[in-house]
């Protein structure tokens, strides 16, 4: 199966404004949201469940007016999850170049209609860029289950 990343490019608008006239948060966590579901659902051929986001990284604001590009790849699949990689680019509409503004990985889990996990197409890393991402997949995989452990007295 072919891993293409699934991108969604569109103008922020007045209505994603913060309290300091950029982007807010909230939206970029959405347009997160939405890229990842679709790069699951597709690579899955299933309904997809957002059930772990982290390391959401903000590097600049983004600016009201600007073109906002979401790129969604998938990194590392286990039997029903599926961890993609989110950067979020923009770019002023007079320039060609976008700047990266925004990075996370979001993990989806494959479900049927009761809710219950399905088997997900194995990803196989071909190129060292995509062996590299699947390693980073699994180092964060590790440090979520320590980040849990920690967070456990707190639940």
């Amino acid at each position: 199966m072919e891993n293409k990343p699934i991108t969604f490019q569109f103008i922020s608008e007045p209505s994603d404004v913060n309290y300091g006239g950029n982007v807010h948060g909230g939206s970029v966590m959405k347009w997160i949201d939405q890229a990842g579901y679709a790069c699951a659902t597709t690579w899955s051929g299933n309904y997809s469940v957002t059930v772990y986001v982290g390391g959401i990284r903000f590097y600049e604001p983004i600016k009201i007016g600007e073109v906002v590009q979401v790129e969604a790849q998938v990194i590392y699949t286990g039997s029903s999850s599926m961890h993609i990689a989110i950067n979020v680019s923009s770019r002023n509409l007079k320039q060609p170049r976008f700047d990266k503004k925004t990075h996370c990985i979001i993990v989806f889990v494959a479900v049927d209609e009761n809710g219950k996990k399905l088997p997900v197409p194995k990803w196989i890393p071909e190129t060292e860029e995509e062996k590299q991402l699947e390693m980073y997949a699994k180092r964060l995989m590790e440090l979520r289950t320590q980040i849990e452990d920690e967070m456990k007295p707190f639940l």
